[in-house]
């Protein structure tokens, strides 16, 4: 089984979602910023380097947040509570359309990828 990780970035009450620009059939929708953990990475590094990459920022990776996601065969989508490491650091979209700070009633205001869309509940039980 591959894992793919996701980060739920939480600063104050709000979570850091960003919008995908490609492929064409999911360009628009919203996710968690993340990505594949390659061979012999350990998730957590995974996180880190994925949010480097995607974002411009580095994290402090906490808990685990839902249960695995069923992807396509053999793919999970495991999501990571994390932090900013610096609270001054300003997030960009390097690989994304946009990027949006959403508070627990924002979360229902963009249009999920299906995956993200199933651990919204936990993720208003990590805003509250």
């Amino acid at each position: 089984m591959k894992v793919i990780v996701g980060a739920a970035i939480v600063r104050g009450r709000s979570l850091l979602a960003q919008q995908r620009a490609y492929p064409r059939e999911v360009a628009g929708l919203w996710e968690l910023p993340g990505g594949r953990v390659e061979p012999g990475e350990s998730e957590v590094d995974a996180l880190r380097r994925e949010c480097r990459e995607e974002l411009g920022v580095d994290v402090v990776v906490g808990s685990r947040v839902g249960p695995d996601v069923p992807l396509r065969a053999g793919l999970v989508l495991r999501v990571f509570a994390a932090s900013l490491t610096d609270e001054r650091a300003r997030p960009e979209a390097l690989d994304h359309k946009a990027l949006r700070w959403l508070d627990a009633d924002g979360l229902d205001g963009v249009e999920w990828l299906p995956a993200d869309l199933e651990l919204l509940p936990d993720l208003r039980r990590l805003l509250a």
